[in-house]
């Protein structure tokens, strides 16, 4: 699962210990021989943090066919819940190439070489925030999972209960904050372009929506850690103009979306989501999908087998693409956390007590930058929308309310699926029902990856053992942690 590199080192150590290598006067006179002038001895650190930040991209949209953002025009086991085992790549790209920088950065030896990319202090804690958003998604993902044994070189790692886990993020980022200097920033930053008050903002954003996210699991961890993320250093994300979004240039690089859509055209707007929108007067659905030449936006039915879903099509050849076209384009810039997600959890916590702000006000605040950042905003709409009785605040309903905070919460995430997915698990809003053409056993909404199968063979007693832990097994009906 992770690389082993001492192992490597300590064989050829041994090996030439017991005279396996001829011996050779002469052996270190090679000079410059087998040298490759075109690549460098030195750690790359700002390459390792470009890549790992490019790596954020993702238009997630299997877990968008789950709560059920998309439907899909032909190819559609995806919507009726075929299996779905996931995969721990992740460990030995991305996260080694972090764990990488953190090492070249503290080690004495290789720390003075990588301050060329930055001083020592900011590589690590730009490091240590996206080492901590790409394990809350693994985590997210399955659940349980190695992390206080990850990237040490132990090959056969314990999995650590989600719990242990989350608690280990919100202590990454807070020490990441505090950790920045007033040194050079980071290299190879493309998403901040080197702004260290963005990253505590980001940092401290991620905090606060995964405070939220165990709600149900621990309300009084939660509580305590929205309430530290607010008042960190730096704050979180208010504005449209602090959105942590990664540019593409195009050309190599594109947007996740016009990339989805290049070599086939099967990913709809849900009609579901459509009619959703429709029903509150929502002037986002016009960013939210691809209109036809009349301005008619049609979502496919949700969880429709090939055929019917051919039919329907061809039916309905004008039916919409997932957002509209200046939103996918190939520079499009792409939504990682936006000021939206970020005030409408304040919302949420305050809602639910554990902060004195504002939740009215933070609902339509939140209301409003989504609006701005979808570019479909205007007063007159804003007003209308917000008088709906499907959004308007009721007064004395704090459930009926609490309930249209959540719901919001799942539309400004769109089209993120992954975080769709993960609030819909959490709070059930909304009210999702299965496709009655599922091929699953249980018929119902996938709720977590499997393990990958190598786990049973490769750390048996390991994963075993987390195996144990999980409600309903693994398996796509077994549940994380925090979904309650």
């Amino acid at each position: 699962m992770k690389r082993n590199n001492n192992s490597i080192f300590f064989l050829l150590m041994l090996l030439a210990s017991i005279g396996f290598f001829p011996a050779c006067d002469s052996f270190t006179d090679f000079g410059d021989t087998n040298v490759d002038p075109n690549r460098t001895n030195k750690p790359v650190t700002a390459a390792l943090i470009t890549n790992a930040i490019t790596g954020m991209g993702a238009a997630f949209i299997t877990e968008g066919l789950y709560c059920q953002y998309f439907a899909q025009s032909q190819y559609t086991d995806g919507s009726l819940y075929s299996r779905v085992e996931g995969g721990f790549g992740t460990y030995s790209g991305v996260l080694y190439d972090l764990q990488n920088v953190i090492i070249n950065n503290t080690d004495a030896d290789l720390k003075t070489a990588a301050i060329v990319q930055g001083s020592n202090a900011n590589q690590i804690a730009v490091s240590r925030i996206l080492k901590a958003y790409y394990f809350a998604r693994l985590t997210d993902y399955f659940g349980d999972l190695p992390y206080t044994q990850a990237l040490t070189g132990e090959v056969k790692p314990v999995y650590d209960a989600q719990q242990t886990i989350y608690n280990g993020l919100f202590k990454e980022l807070d020490e990441a904050v505090k950790q920045f200097d007033g040194g050079v920033a980071a290299r190879g930053d493309i998403l901040f372009s080197g702004n260290i008050t963005r990253w505590k903002k980001f940092a401290n954003s991620l905090r606060l929506v995964l405070a939220i996210r165990i709600s149900k699991a621990d309300a009084a961890t939660g509580a305590t850690q929205a309430k530290a993320a607010l008042a960190a250093d730096g704050g979180v994300i208010t504005a449209n103009a602090d959105n942590a979004m990664l540019n593409y240039p195009g050309g190599n690089f594109n947007n996740p979306w016009y990339a989805a859509y290049l070599t086939r055209q099967d990913q709809a707007i849900s009609e579901i989501m459509v009619k959703m929108l429709n029903e509150r007067t929502d002037p986002r659905l016009n960013s939210f999908a691809t209109a036809d030449k009349t301005g008619k936006i049609t979502g496919i039915p949700y969880g429709l087998p090939r055929e019917q879903a051919i039919q329907f099509t061809n039916a309905n050849p004008t039916w919409s693409f997932v957002l509209a076209p200046s939103f996918r384009a190939a520079a499009t810039p792409h939504a990682i956390l936006t000021s939206a997600d970020v005030t409408l959890a304040r919302a949420e916590a305050a809602s639910m007590g554990w902060t004195t702000e504002n939740a009215e006000q933070l609902y339509k605040d939140g209301i409003k930058l989504s609006m701005e950042y979808w570019k479909v905003f205007s007063q007159a709409s804003f007003d209308a929308y917000n008088a709906n009785a499907l959004v308007a605040f009721k007064a004395g309903d704090n459930a009926g309310n609490l309930e249209k905070i959540r719901l919001q919460r799942w539309f400004t995430f769109y089209p993120d699926g992954l975080q769709g997915w993960s609030e819909w698990r959490r709070t059930g809003v909304p009210a999702l029902k299965p496709t009655p053409f599922a091929i699953n056993s249980s018929k119902q909404i996938v709720r977590r990856y499997i393990y990958p199968a190598t786990e049973a063979t490769l750390n048996g007693v390991n994963y075993q053992a987390a195996v144990g832990k999980i409600s309903g097994g693994d398996t796509n009906d077994g549940k994380v942690w925090w979904d309650k």
